[in-house]
């Protein structure tokens, strides 16, 4: 099975392309960039407090199911 020709690219040509791939992204703003931060943070501390909840649930059901077994 013959394998496609791959185009050689020299390094000149790779930093040329990257530079005006570069210059396509839109960066955000700062404020977006804080409100993002903040959306992260609490995001986190909910899903903490959620698998916090649920752990100490999982650890109240295998106490009680251990003390019936040892009765």
């Amino acid at each position: 099975m013959a394998r496609p020709a791959v185009a050689k690219t020299s390094p000149v040509e790779f930093i040329q392309q990257v530079r005006a791939e570069t210059k396509k992204v839109v960066w955000p703003t700062r404020r977006e960039t804080i409100m993002t931060g903040i959306m992260v943070m609490i995001m986190t501390l909910l899903l903490g407090i959620f698998f916090f909840v649920v752990d100490s649930g999982f650890e109240a059901l295998v106490k009680f199911l251990l003390s019936l077994a040892t009765k």
